[in-house]
C-alpha cells in the first residue's frame, strides 16, 4: 500500500512538473512570436547603421559640424587639408531653413520653412573663426557654400584699410600672430640671391620676382619678416600695395567707390536696431544688405522716394546683426572687401580645434596640428 501510494504521489508530482514546463515553453514561444523572428547579421547591421546615421544627423544638425580647409585664404593659421570641429552652440543653434536631403545639395527648390536660433552662451567677437554660409549666392541660406573667415569687424562699427592696416573706428587692428601677406624684400645689391632654405626656415614658401632686380616679393607672417629684416644684404621690408589702377575699383564692395583691397573705405557695418537714412549715397552701401538679406521689398518712386514693403520711407532700421570678415592670408582671400556682409543668419557657428590634418604634397598627415586649438 505504501509503495503504491508513493508511486502515485510521484506520478501527480512528475505530471505537474510536465505541466509546467509545458505552460513555461508556451510562454516563451508566445514571447517569440510577439518579438517576431529573429534577427539575421545583416538587419542588424542594418539596424545599428541607421540608429547611428540617426544620431550623427541630430548632432551635426544641432550641436556640432565638421569643415575642411579647402583654400590657402587662411593660412597659415588654418592650412589646406585642416579638418575642424565646429561649434554650433556657442553662438546658438539655427534650426533648418530648407527641406531636402541633409548634408547634401538634393533640395526642394522655393520652399523654406521658417527658422529660429536657439539660445547660445557666446556672442560673435572680434577674433573669432566662424564658419558661415557664403552670403552672395542665391539658394536657400542652409544649402549655400560653407565658408570660414576671421570677424575683424563687429555690428555698428566703422572699418577701414589704410596701407593694409585695418582700423576700427579710428584704431589700428595690428596682425595676429600667424596671419600674412605681400611684402617686398629690398635687396642692397640686386645680384644677390634669395636663400630658398633659409627663407622655408621661417616658413615662407612663396616668392616672385618683380620687375625690379632689387626687389623679390614674398608672403609671409610679420614674424618672418622681422627675422628677415635682420639679414645682411637686406636694405628694407615694405607692405606690398596693390595698386589702384588695376580695376580693382569694380571688384571692391561696394563697386565704383576707388577702393582696392589695401586701401578700403571707411565702410559703417550695420547692427541689428540702428537705423540709416535712405539716399543715393547711403543705397550704394546698404542696398544690397536690405533687400537681400532683410527679407523686405523695396522699390523707388518717380521722384527717387522709397517704398518699403508698400510704405514710404526715409529711414530703415535693420532687423539682425551683420560682420565684416577677411581671410589670414590677406592677399590670397575672398572676403568681406569684395562680397560685403555676413548677417548672422548666415553665421553656422564658431571654429574651435583642428581634429586632423592632411598634406597632400606629401600624401601624410600633418601629425603636430592633430587636435591642435584654433588660435
Amino acid at each position: 500500500m505504501v509503495k503504491s501510494a508513493l508511486s502515485s504521489s510521484n506520478k501527480k508530482s512528475r505530471k505537474a512538473r510536465a505541466r509546467k514546463k509545458d505552460t513555461r515553453i508556451d510562454r516563451e514561444k508566445d514571447a517569440k512570436r510577439k518579438k517576431g523572428p529573429k534577427k539575421g547579421p545583416v538587419r542588424e547591421w542594418v539596424d545599428a547603421l541607421l540608429f547611428a546615421l540617426i544620431i550623427m544627423l541630430i548632432v551635426r544638425t544641432l550641436f556640432f559640424d565638421l569643415f575642411r580647409i579647402p583654400t590657402p585664404s587662411m593660412e597659415k593659421n588654418l592650412m589646406v587639408g585642416d579638418y575642424l570641429f565646429v561649434s554650433k552652440v556657442n553662438y546658438g543653434t539655427r534650426t533648418p531653413i530648407s527641406i531636402g536631403i541633409p548634408f547634401t545639395q538634393v533640395y526642394l527648390p522655393g520652399v523654406q520653412i521658417p527658422f529660429t536660433r536657439l539660445p547660445g552662451f557666446s556672442s560673435v567677437d572680434r577674433g573669432d573663426n566662424i564658419v558661415f554660409n557664403y552670403p552672395p549666392e542665391d539658394k536657400p541660406i542652409d544649402r549655400k557654400m560653407h565658408y570660414i573667415k576671421r570677424v575683424v569687424g563687429l555690428p555698428g562699427e566703422e572699418l577701414s584699410i589704410q596701407n593694409k592696416v585695418i582700423h576700427v573706428d579710428g584704431e589700428p587692428l595690428p596682425l595676429r600672430p600667424g596671419m600674412q601677406q605681400n611684402w617686398d624684400v629690398v635687396k642692397r645689391d640686386a645680384r644677390v640671391r634669395l636663400s630658398t632654405a633659409a627663407l622655408e626656415a621661417i616658413g615662407v614658401t612663396e616668392t616672385r620676382q618683380t620687375s625690379d632686380p632689387a626687389i623679390v616679393r614674398i608672403v609671409a607672417t610679420e614674424e618672418a619678416v622681422e627675422e628677415i629684416r635682420q639679414w645682411a644684404w637686406v636694405e628694407r621690408v615694405d607692405p606690398y600695395l596693390a595698386p589702384g589702377n588695376v580695376g580693382y575699383s569694380d571688384l571692391m564692395y561696394p563697386a565704383g567707390m576707388g577702393y582696392t583691397p589695401d586701401n578700403y573705405g571707411p565702410v559703417q557695418i550695420p547692427a541689428r536696431g540702428r537705423s540709416v537714412v535712405l539716399n543715393d549715397s547711403t543705397w550704394h552701401f546698404f542696398g544690397d544688405v536690405i533687400e537681400q538679406y532683410e527679407g523686405v521689398s523695396v522699390t523707388r518712386n518717380a521722384e527717387g522716394g522709397f517704398i518699403i514693403n508698400g510704405a514710404p520711407a526715409q529711414e530703415y532700421v535693420f532687423t539682425q546683426d551683420y560682420f565684416f570678415v577677411m581671410g589670414d592670408n590677406r592677399d590670397n582671400s575672398e572676403d568681406s572687401r569684395f562680397w560685403g556682409f555676413v548677417p548672422m543668419n548666415h553665421v553656422v557657428g564658431k571654429a574651435l580645434l583642428i581634429y586632423f590634418s592632411w598634406d597632400a604634397q606629401r600624401g601624410m598627415p600633418r601629425f603636430s596640428r592633430i587636435l591642435s586649438r584654433i588660435r
